[in-house]
């Protein structure tokens, strides 16, 4: 039974149910603009009241979306993102002009009637059938109010905005109950309020503060009367009405509103009329939203930091749910970016690779033993007006978060292999005769008891002065191709693909790391991301930590903030100690008096690093630490097309490209600089004793690889090898990667593995 207000009388839904019950402006209430008749009179009066009460009692307000703001490690603003940029403010904070003018044109009998106005019903009614058509609408503020929640709920999803607001009688019911609903609980002042926070006025701004900021650049608050006046009237249109893009259309809104405010009172006729006079006064900010507002080119970083909310469950079970909290907004995100870092690293940049080049940087900084991402940065922008060289996307991660297929690393890989071997109990010491070429030796054993067995496939050095009997340390040093062939087949691959995934070591298109020797020269495509993260492992004396971005997130909701749950790094034993420290040991050698000579700092900062340049010059890498910094620069063509050799970078030209020339000093530059007035704590050093001397056959280039293209057929790999990088004979000249490729092999087949190599990936 239905229950009836206390002091006698019916309640307000059974008043209004009892309005719906009447057939004739049935249609007209609903539709609030006027229903076609045949679609107004066809839905019974009895229908009418009980599909009303069944309706659910309350509305669901969905938090208004508002802008994010992320911020680096110290509380510096990099960006602000939003879906719908809005700015929530108290109707205190609103222009009581404002306030006037809304009322004034979209409803000035609001402080008169209830949820729905009955004359404004019959007079819509009238005029509408004297035009012939709908010429005027009769929804009250609160029903424009309870349908722009609607629309908020749907988002950006085209198939619920066109159900929020299809002209529909349903619609309609449901759209008057919840108005009565906010008349009880809210009031004429807050109904007034949330209406001008949610309501959208073109340019992308929703609510009054964000419009009063994009059309005039000052807040609600300070707005005149024909600014509240111009505001005003865009609502109705806010395409038509645009004065941006059409300044008469908008002016005679304009002044349509304020007449209307002088028609009810809120004004003279003589202030109207002086107003109607002024220009429309526009100072107009453009929106700034999204990550190419990203201060210190960190662009990137920010995007990074998007990818990662939307692809990890700790912010939500599915990417829906993820979405519709980012879109959300009112986010406040902390992240990991370290500004000193980052201005270092995009002033390096800058300094040795130009945009206009015809090839890549792309580098990247992570702190060992916490996996925080200190900074990210390439030599082509953030941008999305497809200028040239402006790219979005981003050079220093894997695919799934943003970035491309990656780059073979070359002799950067090499580590990791003597890692494998130090920790399966080969010694430092070990010595291979490494003559300049000779054959992948075979067979060589994989995982799962699979066997790599393809024989005659080469492999050679970088200068044919590369001559051995080398031990580790000297063949690490001069990165020498054929002495990490005699010892990836010695150790087998399955060590070498264990460990490469304990040190957090992916491909970066998703895919498995091949089971084939000829990884050990750095056939498997990666970002600077995994790789600056992987040596992070050798700086934390063998801890390996997940790569984050965020430190905290508050979310604003209404008046209230909450604290949000972020990735939290998880760090585990990638190897021991001891295994670490001697490959620091070993790279502090490159550095010193091997291929990275260029890339070192100093006496005073202890460093560490390896060089990588792939077949043909297509990548060029620096990877290097200090105890306390990871960093790794590649330099290339993201396209795979363009080979370093006679090539301008930075101004500079080049003859050839290799990892210590190019990238080294990128690599230096942007460490010293984020290093600076931090300590410089040392390596925990081994010793290594040196192999019995004979005639040094000269300095020796990176031996770097790239080039293994070829069949692999379920493990199988006919594949050859890359010559090498940078370390020059003697005489530092730095010679091309030589060696020779059986025919066929460059095009070669893949079936059940991959088989592209040389940097082309």
């Amino acid at each position: 039974m239905s229950k009836k207000r206390s002091g006698g009388g019916l309640s307000p839904t059974q008043q209004a149910a009892k309005f719906l019950g009447v057939s004739v402006l049935a249609g007209a209430v609903m539709a609030g603009i006027a229903l076609p008749a045949a679609g107004a009179l066809g839905l019974a009066a009895k229908g009418s009241v009980e599909s009303f009460d069944e309706l659910p009692a309350n509305l669901k307000t969905p938090p208004l979306s508002q802008r994010t703001t992320i911020l680096d490690a110290e509380g510096g603003t990099i960006a602000t993102v939003y879906s719908r940029d809005r700015t929530v403010v108290d109707l205190k904070d609103i222009s009581p002009y404002m306030q006037k003018a809304i009322v004034a044109i979209e409803d000035s009998r609001f402080y008169q009637h209830g949820a729905v106005d009955l004359k404004g019903v019959l007079r819509a009614l009238n005029k509408n059938a004297q035009s012939g058509g709908v010429a005027q609408g009769a929804s009250t503020l609160t029903q424009q109010l309870v349908k722009n929640v609607a629309v908020e709920e749907a988002g950006d999803d085209p198939t619920k905005v066109a159900q929020a607001t299809q002209q529909t009688i349903g619609r309609k019911i449901r759209e008057l109950k919840y108005a009565i609903q906010l008349e009880e609980e809210l009031g004429k002042k807050k109904i007034l309020e949330n209406y001008l926070n949610i309501t959208f006025f073109g340019q992308q701004a929703y609510g009054v503060e964000a419009a009063s900021q994009r059309y005039f650049s000052k807040h609600a608050k300070d707005l005149d009367l024909e600014q509240s006046a111009l505001l005003a009237g865009i609502v109705q249109s806010p395409s038509r009405y645009d004065p941006v893009n059409d300044e008469a259309e908008a002016t005679k809104r304009r002044n349509t509103v304020l007449q209307r405010m002088a028609e009810v009172g809120d004004v003279s006729q003589a202030e109207a009329d002086k107003a109607k006079a002024q220009p429309l006064g526009l100072k107009v900010s453009k929106p700034k939203n999204g990550c190419i507002t990203a201060v210190k080119g960190a662009g990137f970083f920010c995007d990074y930091v998007r990818e990662v909310f939307l692809t990890d469950p700790v912010f939500g079970k599915t990417k829906e749910d993820r979405a519709k909290v980012w879109n959300q907004g009112g986010l406040t995100i902390r992240t990991t970016m370290d500004p000193q870092a980052q201005k270092s690293v995009q002033r390096s940049i800058k300094e040795h690779v130009y945009q206009k080049d015809q090839v890549a940087t792309a580098a990247t900084i992570v702190q060992p033993g916490t996996g925080k991402i200190l900074a990210m940065g390439q030599s082509r922008p953030y941008g999305i007006n497809n200028k040239k060289n402006e790219t979005t996307l981003n050079l220093s991660v894997n695919q799934d978060m943003g970035g491309g297929a990656g780059y073979q690393p070359g002799s950067t890989f090499k580590p990791i292999v003597a890692a494998a071997a130090i920790e399966g109990g080969t010694p430092a010491t070990q010595i291979y005769p490494s003559p300049y070429k000779m054959d992948y030796p075979a067979p060589v054993q994989a995982c799962n008891g699979s066997v790599w067995n393809e024989k005659g496939v080469p492999v050679t050095n970088e200068n044919t002065s590369e001559v051995g009997p080398y031990d580790m340390k000297t063949a690490t040093a001069k990165s020498v191709n054929t002495y990490y062939v005699s010892l990836i087949s010695d150790i087998g691959i399955c060590p070498v693909t264990e460990m490469a995934a304990k040190m957090g070591v992916e491909r970066a298109d998703g895919g498995k790391i091949q089971q084939r020797p000829s990884i050990a020269l750095g056939t498997q495509e990666v970002s600077p991301l995994t790789m600056a993260n992987a040596y992070a492992t050798f700086a934390s004396r063998g801890m390996y930590c997940t790569p984050v971005a965020i430190e905290s997130i508050t979310q604003r909701v209404g008046e209230k903030s909450k604290s949000l749950q972020v990735p939290k790094s998880t760090c585990s034993r990638a190897m021991s100690e001891n295994t670490a420290d001697t490959i620091n040991t070993l790279l502090k050698g490159v550095v010193e008096d091997g291929t990275g000579s260029e890339a070192g700092l100093g006496a005073g900062r202890p460093s560490a690093g390896k060089t990588g340049t792939t077949d043909e010059r297509y990548a060029a890498w620096f990877v290097g630490y200090t105890p306390n910094m990871a960093g790794a620069v590649w330099v290339g063509d993201p396209a795979h097309k363009r080979q370093m050799k006679n090539i301008t970078i930075g101004g500079v030209w080049n003859s050839k490209v290799f990892g210590g020339k190019v990238p080294g000093p990128i690599w230096r530059d942007m460490m010293e600089g984020a290093l600076e007035g931090k300590d410089a704590p040392s390596f925990n050093l081994v010793n290594i004793p040196d192999m019995p001397k004979k005639e040094d056959p000269g300095k020796g280039d990176d031996g770097d690889n790239g080039d293994n293209r070829g069949n692999d057929n379920g493990g199988n790999d006919n594949g050859g090898n890359d010559g090498g990088d940078d370390g020059g004979d003697g005489n530092t000249t730095f010679p091309n990667p030589s060696f020779s490729i059986p025919e066929g092999f460059i095009q070669g087949q893949n079936n059940g593995g991959n088989g592209n190599g040389g940097g082309r990936g």
